[in-house]
């Protein structure tokens, strides 16, 4: 489906055709015609899809073509996390830039200067509001927030947030907002709690599922069975194999990316890390780096699994098995994004190997392994029932002095 056809507003197909929008994506074309009707919607689709699009685009049609309240925050969008709330408010700058709706990103990490611009935006009224739940009530406990007029709630990577702990303080937000509004629901999976949280806010929802809980098919899956000492040479070996472009490799704790990232700075590949422990200014030159290819390599935990959306990743490393198939599903995403290609390739040491049979279990399919070349020694056998979820594989660092 063309854009042109949904009959959106000519300054907004402005900014659509400045970013390169041509058609639709299954999710778009699903959901903006029910949100331009005023439905409140439900929707599920993997990622990489096209979702924030799917709720901008019609939100930024009703704000140009109907009254809204001037100096009032008309829309809000809730997230999980930082990196999603800038990526969310650059993409309405993007297509709302032919426009005059004002946008602003709240979160934390931040300086002090940085909550004087929130507050200065929150209390004398901006358009559209993309936050972080910790922070915006930091701000509503203030009394200065101006919510009354708010029209349209969106809650992305809901799912998220309730796994980070997040329903309370979403609850409380919604508590300060009027009753009479649209309310817009996304995200990758639908657990009960989810559903638990679409009944108490959505009225006569439309439920889209688009794909849920399966990787693009475009993303080629591989694996390393391999011992925990191996994984370091054999990272080196699969990042020399090629010139890549831009890399992201995943590990499931702040301390292993540190020193991973110190690990491979020595070998003098073109890296740095990103994680919670940075301050926002570093983290934003690191990204900002990596978007313009002057950086290949970041290491990160899962907090770019969902927060992240840079097309022309060519390949996802999980260096540790993630926790769940969610979470695996979710950083392999940010490859083969767009329609384009791209490879995933995880590390099993003995100890994750029920951890990634369950992984396998979630997806319907085996993925393939991949031979550990000789130079690196015997690897064991993947055979996951024989191996405890307990065992320790051994501190992958120590094993190294």
């Amino acid at each position: 489906m063309n854009f042109r056809e949904l009959g959106l507003d000519e300054k907004l197909l402005e900014g659509i055709d400045s970013m390169g929008y041509e058609t639709a994506t299954p999710v778009q074309a699903q959901v903006i015609q029910p949100i331009l009707a005023g439905k409140d919607i439900i929707a599920s689709a993997q990622t990489g899809t096209g979702k924030t699009a799917a709720f901008l685009l019609p939100i930024i049609h009703k704000m140009l073509t109907s009254h809204h309240a001037a100096h009032q925050i008309n829309a809000l969008i809730i997230v999980p996390t930082r990196e999603l709330a800038i990526q969310i408010a650059e993409t309405m700058e993007g297509l709302g830039y032919f426009t005059d709706i004002s946008c602003i990103a709240v979160y934390g990490g931040g300086d002090g200067n940085s909550f004087v611009t929130e507050k200065k935006a929150l209390s004398s009224g901006v358009d559209m509001v993309v936050c972080t739940p910790g922070r915006m009530i930091a701000h509503l406990n203030m009394g200065y927030v101006k919510m009354k007029e708010v029209n349209y709630l969106v809650l992305d990577e809901a799912d998220r947030m309730l796994d980070m702990g997040f329903n309370d303080d979403i609850m409380k937000i919604i508590s300060f907002l009027p009753k009479q509004r649209q309310n817009l629901l996304f995200s990758a999976t639908m657990p009960p709690k989810m559903r638990d949280l679409a009944r108490k806010l959505l009225k006569d929802p439309v439920e889209i599922n688009i794909a849920v809980s399966k990787p693009p098919e475009q993303i080629v899956q591989q694996a390393y069975v391999v011992y925990e000492q191996q994984k370091i040479p054999l990272i080196k070996f699969v990042l020399n194999s090629k010139d890549y472009t831009r890399v992201i490799i995943f590990c499931s704790k702040k301390q292993n990316v540190k020193q991973l990232t110190a690990e491979l700075k020595r070998a003098k590949f073109s890296i740095e890390e990103i994680h919670s422990d940075l301050l926002q200014d570093k983290r934003e030159k690191v990204m900002q780096d990596y978007r313009n290819k002057k950086l290949k390599i970041l290491v990160a935990t899962d907090i770019l699994s969902r927060g992240i959306d840079i097309e022309e990743i060519e390949l996802v490393i999980n260096f540790d098995v993630p926790n769940d198939g969610e979470d695996y599903i979710h950083r392999i995403g940010r490859t083969a994004r767009a329609e384009s290609q791209g490879t995933a390739i995880t590390f099993i040491s003995e100890a994750e190997q029920r951890k990634f049979a369950a992984i396998e279990e979630l997806l319907g399919k085996q993925v393939d392994k991949i031979l550990v070349p000789q130079e690196f020694g015997e690897a064991p056998a993947y055979s996951p029932r024989s191996h405890s979820a307990s065992k320790n594989g051994g501190n992958r660092w120590q094993k190294r002095r």
